[in-house]
């Protein structure tokens, strides 16, 4: 009886062990889907790909606010010459985190140069286990 008292605490400790891995792999995933989808819309923007960078924003954001022509307009007289994310995403909730970006912006036309600092909030959603931008595009018209 105290053999099967120890094989069974045993399997007992090896499966709260698998069920925490478990646990803890579930956020790695989520982190690691937010470090990826953040690199990429920060890719899409250096390369000032602001129709991919579109793409990332929440489906209910971009059915409430559409980009219109004058937004697409703007975004093809400016390129982006930095695009500096070292501050890294900071959580704010269990499902959401904010970033602070430097933008550095090039006027095409006269060759003028800027900074913008973009306040970007992420959200998890947890069905479709995929990160959204809430906060929109980048405000490019900031002086």
């Amino acid at each position: 009886f105290a053999m099967h008292k120890a094989i069974a605490v045993s399997i007992c400790g090896s499966m709260i062990a698998l069920l925490a891995g478990c646990a803890s792999l579930g956020m790695d995933d989520k982190s690691l889907a937010r470090d990826e989808t953040l690199g990429q819309y920060g890719s899409a923007l250096r390369f000032g790909d602001f129709g991919s960078a579109w793409q990332f924003i929440d489906p209910k954001v971009r059915a409430k606010h559409p980009l219109t022509d004058l937004d697409l307009a703007r975004y093809k007289q400016v390129r982006v010459t930095d695009y500096n994310d070292d501050a890294g995403a900071v959580p704010i909730s269990l499902t959401e985190v904010q970033q602070t970006v430097n933008i550095g912006l090039g006027n095409i036309h006269t060759q003028s140069e800027r900074s913008i600092i973009d306040h970007q909030i992420w959200r998890y959603d947890e069905k479709t286990k995929h990160w959204w931008l809430i906060s929109g595009l980048p405000d490019i018209t900031q002086q």
